[in-house]
């Protein structure tokens, strides 16, 4: 079930206008509302820190984002091991997600040189999140993947919000980093404003997963969880094939 939480901006284009995720999942239950309360607490505590930094704020985030992935990956590769069963391509879409964060972040570096503070921050926020988001999935992997679907929620605002500080003169908009151009096969000539767009089309991507995966555990799906890779991805940053 989902409800309306953002419109399309009217001067976008069709193709943004359909990158720009406008879907949030009603909570149903204890499990899910624990998962919106926590975002929205963590979305406070961003909102209080950052401000308007948008590239710094995406900095932490995102080296924050990295971590459910990879946990997600490994419990369930543990998992399959134990009961010797399929893992119906989630160990590789989580793991691609995880990839695709940390992508996110080396690409926010470029544009928004961290402090030698915002790395202290990254350690300490990224050891405590770890080892919490840890115990959760082995508590309970359905409210796991709502948090995580509710993070990505709150990322397609914030990015949202971000392409709006650059169209009104607030960010510049710089060129497009290098390693951005080759990762998202961009033209030589794309913008920071390019890379913010397919940044949220990335978020939206893992919004849908992380919900359907809730969906799916919790016994409440009605198609199936979304596993596809992400669209127009450089498959080999290191050869660019």
């Amino acid at each position: 079930m989902v409800n309306t939480i953002l419109k399309p901006d009217s001067r976008s284009s069709a193709e943004e206008r359909a990158a720009q995720p406008v879907v949030h999942h009603l909570p149903q239950g204890f499990s899910d509302s624990f998962a919106l309360g926590f975002t929205k607490l963590l979305r406070f505590c961003a909102d209080t820190f950052f401000t308007k930094k948008y590239g710094h704020r995406a900095i932490v985030l995102e080296t924050v984002a990295a971590v459910p992935g990879m946990v997600g990956a490994m419990f369930t590769h543990l998992s399959c091991l134990r009961w010797m069963r399929d893992d119906k391509g989630w160990i590789r879409t989580l793991m691609e997600e995880a990839e695709n964060e940390r992508m996110h972040l080396m690409t926010f570096i470029e544009i928004a040189k961290p402090t030698w503070f915002e790395r202290m921050v990254i350690l300490g926020v990224q050891g405590v999140f770890l080892i919490g988001f840890s115990i959760l999935y082995l508590l309970s992997p359905r409210t796991a993947h709502r948090v995580v679907g509710y993070f990505e929620e709150e990322a397609v605002i914030s990015y949202t919000l971000y392409l709006k500080e650059i169209d009104e003169g607030r960010s510049p908009n710089v060129p497009a980093p290098t390693i951005a151009r080759h990762y998202w096969r961009m033209a030589d000539d794309a913008t920071l404003r390019d890379v913010v767009l397919v940044v949220r089309a990335d978020e939206a991507h893992h919004r849908d997963v992380n919900h359907g995966f809730a969906n799916s555990l919790g016994g409440t799906a009605t198609t199936p969880a979304v596993i596809a890779p992400y669209p127009g991805h450089a498959a080999d940053l290191q050869t660019g094939s």
